[in-house]
This record gives structure tokens, C-alpha cells and sequence, in this order.
């Protein structure tokens, strides 16, 4: 176990340059920006095998060059002393940024190489003392592959071997261990985290009233699983069948709502019919400032969750609606169970039905100074680097028998308290 305040050489694995979009960065590059706020010793490294996303073209190609200069081009803008401690690997053979040298070198003394989504390939330069975390942040998804290794699934045997390979295996399913959480456990030493958020990176927008006209917003994929995703006889699924509980919500509230909406199987006209303002996520989260940009025209978020998280229980929380808070932008967002993690009811409402979302929206309506300020209070306290990053360390360094640190949060019954509407205030 690393003494409190310990310098830490830490490998931050992603996949930012293989989907290199705001909104992807920010999810990934956080840990790196954050880890570093907090001293240690940090690079980014990305090797998932896979042709990367070009977002012009809006779709797969061999030229690395437009991830090159999106992964530079960050580290310049947000965190310049790190601009030579990344390194982007093209199908496991071609490396820009660092070099292979330079990179084998420091992986081989580095202390932890933080996989996050599990998306790279363990690095073969490892040295003996360094610890392979697993970072689960589609619970559920994954869980379910690992106990049922669907046939429909690429690579499923390969995929499971190399998540067991790991020594450690983070979650954002909060709820992982509690009686009412579907997920499977299987023999994993499920080590509950959340995302990470650097409020620096965010202040400006925080300073920043949205429009008067400002709808809430939320960025989403229209999508559905490669096959069906069944566990104990119960199938789950993406976002879409949660949205088709919601579909009639902008005929219930005065209120607007815009959704950045990506996926080839969107029902456009279907969903303006119904009221909903839509915008181009492919446009809108196209670099890491138009993403920012994005939030900042928002009075705050409304967002649904995917199904298989919802209906196993799973208390993941949103990395998207992290940056959201950060930003001062209260969210009305879709309970997991999260709201037994991270207290409901002032900057942040948690909601599982028609009823209890209409009464967010008017909520954040009838006092939005109050739940501006309160967004970046939870975000400040729950999802800091100093509230996160701390106990995930403590987390990954506690033996198999030691009850695993968590990041700060609250009991059910404290929960409650904070789902009470604020009528009088």
C-alpha cells in the first residue's frame, strides 16, 4: 500500500484516438488530467488494434493522422506538460506521439496501468511490480459477456482471458454488492468506483449563465446491442426502450429539450413529431471545445440510462452528466440506484418515472440559481480527482480480504433525504 501522498507512475489506458470526439475524450483523459492534478506521474497510452473513427468522414479509415492531431492537439490545450506523454499504437505496429522506446521505458518501472473500459492491450513492457487494473464502465455489458460469453460476441473467449489477466477489476456499478443488483458477480473482486471530472477545466463554463431560452440537453447514441444481451432468462438493452417510456415528455412539460442524438437508426422524424428539439452529435461533440460548447448553451441535462443498467440495479452513474455538474448545470437524469451514492434532489434529481421527471424539470425551473450552485457542489464533493482518484488508488492497492475504500458518498436512507423537493427555499 503507497503512503497518502505518494508520487505514483500510472499508465492511463484509453481509446480516444481510436474515437477521437470530445466527448470521448473527456471520459478518458480526465483520469489522465486528474491523476495528474494530484501529483503523480502520468502518460496516456492507447493500443486497442482497431482502425480508428474519423468523424469528417464518419467512419473507419487507415490514416492515424486526424487521431494524431486530436490527441496533440489536447494535451497542448488542457495539459501542455503532457504533451510528450502520450502514445497512440496503430494496430499494435505504428506508435506516434511517444516513442516505443520512451514508452517501454517508463511502463517498465510504472506502478499502475489503469485500463479504462479495459479498451488497450496490456502493455508486454510491464515491469513485474506493476498492477493490471480493469476498469469496468459498462456494467452490466460486461458483466453478462463474462457469464454468458454470447456467441454473437467477436473474440468473446479472447476478450474474457484478457480481462481475467488483470489484478485488479474496477466498477462503476456502485450497487454491485448490494442485495437488489442483478449483475453477476461470477468469482471478481468488484471494486466499486465512479467517474472522475477536473473542475478546472470546467470553471469557465461554471462563470458562464446559459441563454434565457436554454433547453436542457444530453448527448446519446441510438443504437442497440451486436445481439441479445440475456442473463437468467432476463434480456437487456441500450437506451432505446428506456426513451420509448419518456417518448411523450416534451408533450407533458413546457419546458424544452434538445438531444444530440447520433446513430444510424434514429427515428428523426418520429421524435420531432413528438416535440423534442434534436441536434448533431457527430457536429456538436466533434472536438473537445464544441463539446464544452455544447453544455455551456444548456440550462442543465435530462437524460435517460441504458436499460441494462436501470433494470439490473447497477448504480452507474453518468461520466457525461459529471461534466455537466462541473459546468454549474443541474441534471434531471434517470436513476440506477446511484441515488444511494450521490445524494438527490439539489443539483443533481434522480428520477425512474413519468411523475417523478416532470417534477425534476419544474424543480430546476422554479430555482435554478440554487441547483447551479448545488451541480458543482456534488461535482466538487463526489466527483473531484481529490473525492475519486484517492480512494480508486486505495481501492487497487487493498488486499482481496480488506474491505476496498470507496469514493465519498451516502446510505440510502441519507439519500432519501435529498430527493425532498425544495419548495420552500
Amino acid at each position: 500500500m503507497p503512503r497518502a501522498g505518494q508520487r505514483l507512475r500510472i499508465i492511463v489506458g484509453g481509446m480516444v484516438g481510436q474515437f477521437p470526439l470530445g466527448g470521448v475524450a473527456w471520459d478518458y483523459l480526465h483520469y489522465v488530467l486528474g491523476l495528474l492534478q494530484l501529483g503523480h506521474d502520468v502518460c496516456y497510452h492507447e493500443d486497442t488494434w482497431a482502425w480508428p473513427y474519423d468523424p469528417i468522414k464518419r467512419y473507419p479509415t487507415d490514416d492515424p493522422d486526424y487521431s494524431v492531431r486530436f490527441l496533440q492537439k489536447f494535451f497542448e490545450d488542457y495539459a501542455p506538460e503532457l504533451r510528450d506523454r502520450w502514445h497512440y499504437v496503430l494496430l499494435h505496429d505504428k506508435h506516434f506521439g511517444m516513442s516505443q522506446a520512451a514508452f517501454d521505458e517508463f511502463a517498465a518501472s510504472a506502478d499502475i496501468f489503469l485500463n479504462v473500459s479495459g479498451a488497450c492491450f496490456v502493455p508486454d513492457s510491464l515491469g513485474g511490480r506493476c498492477l493490471k487494473v480493469f476498469m469496468d464502465t459498462d456494467p452490466g455489458y460486461n458483466q453478462i459477456r463474462l457469464a454468458e460469453r454470447p456467441a454473437w460476441s467477436e473474440n468473446i473467449d479472447r476478450w474474457c482471458k484478457a480481462v481475467r489477466a488483470h489484478d485488479r477489476h474496477l466498477t462503476y456499478a456502485e450497487n454491485i454488492h448490494a442485495e437488489d443488483c442483478a449483475l453477476p458477480r461470477l468469482d471478481y473482486d468488484w471494486r466499486p468506483t465512479r467517474p472522475v471530472v477536473t473542475l478546472e477545466h470546467w470553471a469557465a463554463l461554471r462563470d458562464r449563465q446559459p441563454p434565457p431560452d436554454a433547453p436542457l440537453t444530453t448527448v446519446m447514441t441510438w443504437d442497440y446491442f451486436r445481439g441479445p444481451l440475456v442473463h437468467r432468462g432476463v434480456k437487456y438493452r441500450t437506451k432505446v426502450p428506456e426513451f420509448a417510456r419518456f417518448r411523450n415528455l416534451c408533450r407533458l412539460t413546457p419546458h424544452p429539450i434538445e438531444l444530440a442524438v447520433g446513430g444510424w437508426k434514429t427515428p428523426h422524424d418520429r421524435l420531432r413529431h413528438r416535440g423534442w428539439k434534436l441536434a448533431d452529435a457527430g457536429r456538436e461533440t466533434l472536438t473537445a471545445e464544441s463539446y464544452q460548447a455544447f453544455i455551456a448553451r444548456s440550462l442543465g441535462e435530462w437524460s435517460i440510462a441504458k436499460n441494462v443498467y436501470t433494470a439490473t440495479r447497477s448504480g452507474w452513474f453518468s461520466c457525461r452528466t459529471a461534466c455537466y455538474l462541473a459546468a454549474g448545470r443541474p441534471a434531471v437524469v434517470q436513476d440506477t440506484a446511484w441515488s444511494r451514492y450521490v445524494p438527490s434532489g439539489r443539483g443533481v434529481i434522480a428520477f425512474s418515472n413519468m411523475q417523478e421527471c416532470l417534477a425534476g424539470l419544474e424543480e430546476v425551473h422554479a430555482h435554478l440559481p440554487l441547483h447551479r450552485q448545488a451541480a458543482f457542489e456534488i461535482a466538487r464533493d463526489y466527483l473531484s480527482p481529490q473525492a475519486v482518484l484517492p480512494p480508486m488508488i486505495e481501492a487497487i492497492y487493498a488486499s482481496s480480504h480488506e474491505s476496498a475504500p470507496r469514493p465519498p458518498g451516502v446510505g440510502k436512507a441519507a439519500a432519501a433525504q435529498h430527493k425532498a423537493p425544495l419548495r420552500n427555499q
